[in-house]
């Protein structure tokens, strides 16, 4: 494949952040602001709006809106990948044109993923012509395949072609598919181009490392990030393996349960601020049994949110 060297300034670890809402369920973005620093001061970028932000439970209007919180906050721009792929090709453009003019690294692009079987050349229509309508050389969009929830995936020739048509845009991808086959795929066939590929769990980090893998952007990351952040940095020391074990079995302890009221639970726990449970519906809290083991099992690996405020 013949494609052109890229170079991309995002790397590393980054959170889906999770949302914060009020009694009346509206966005709080006060909270957002403020978990969005303690992650940035833990060595986490920022990728509001993804799958545990319930972003999918978030209007356009509602996206803006926040995103323009965090930027009148001065949150770091350069640090964060909004989530910007909808159903609607016109929703998409617009947040998509909203975040490349707040100034943001990159977007995290879902596939329309209501319709099924969609050929390879819908998809390709839909990116090509997203593109296209934002117009912008500022644009990075990272590909986002999480087949487990969207059904509709990402495959590697819609890549390649992608790449051949737009090689400054298409900048990488989250791979959620929870397939290190997969991963393996990309990594093989796009990394060497400037194709920044992600992990979606820090499960796979060491091994994406290890092949040329630009980091993760994992849900976990939300409420473990600086250990996470350093087996970034330090997946060639001789005690990696070790650290990756330990990343997994934290992560697994999430597993246990659905994974977006358990990291809600658990802000909410290190915080003593119960408020942080509330999740939009349909999305319901934790038990009080299940989130009783899930501290239990994290208190077993000695897990802690230090510097959490």
């Amino acid at each position: 494949m013949e494609v052109t060297m890229s170079s991309h300034s995002l790397s590393g670890v980054l959170a889906p952040v999770v949302t914060p809402f009020k009694d009346d369920f509206s966005p709080d973005s006060d909270k957002l602001i403020a978990h969005c620093r303690w992650l940035l001061s833990q060595d986490c970028g920022l990728a509001v709006f993804g799958t545990n932000s319930e972003a999918n439970s978030l209007s356009v209007s509602e996206r803006k809106k926040l995103l323009d919180d965090l930027v009148e906050a001065e949150i770091d721009v350069s640090r964060m990948m909004p989530g910007t792929g909808c159903c609607s090709l016109t929703d998409s453009i617009e947040l998509t044109r909203h975040a490349v003019t707040s100034g943001c690294a990159g977007v995290l692009m879902l596939p329309p993923f209501y319709y099924k079987n969609i050929p390879e050349e819908g998809l390709y229509r839909y990116f090509s012509e997203l593109i296209d309508r934002v117009a912008d050389d500022r644009l990075k969009i990272y590909l986002y395949h999480i087949p487990p929830m969207a059904t509709v995936g990402i495959p590697p020739l819609l890549v390649e072609k992608l790449l051949k048509k737009y090689p400054s845009t298409i900048a990488g991808m989250k791979d959620s598919s929870g397939d290190w086959n997969n991963t393996k795929l990309m990594l093989d066939n796009f990394a060497a181009t400037g194709f920044d590929v992600f992990v979606g769990s820090e499960t796979f980090l060491l091994e994406n490392m290890r092949n040329g893998g630009a980091g993760c952007i994992s849900a976990t990351a939300n409420v473990n990030p600086a250990a996470i952040a350093h087996l970034f940095h330090e997946w060639q020391a001789p005690d990696a393996k070790k650290h990756q074990q330990k990343l997994s079995a934290i992560r697994e302890s999430f597993g246990k349960t659905l994974m977006i009221p358990a990291l809600k639970a658990i802000v909410a726990h290190y915080l003593n601020d119960p408020s942080w449970k509330t999740l939009r519906p349909p999305l319901l809290q934790l038990g009080t049994t299940e989130e009783k083991q899930l501290i239990e099992r994290l208190d077993s690996h000695n897990f802690d949110m230090p510097g959490l405020s």
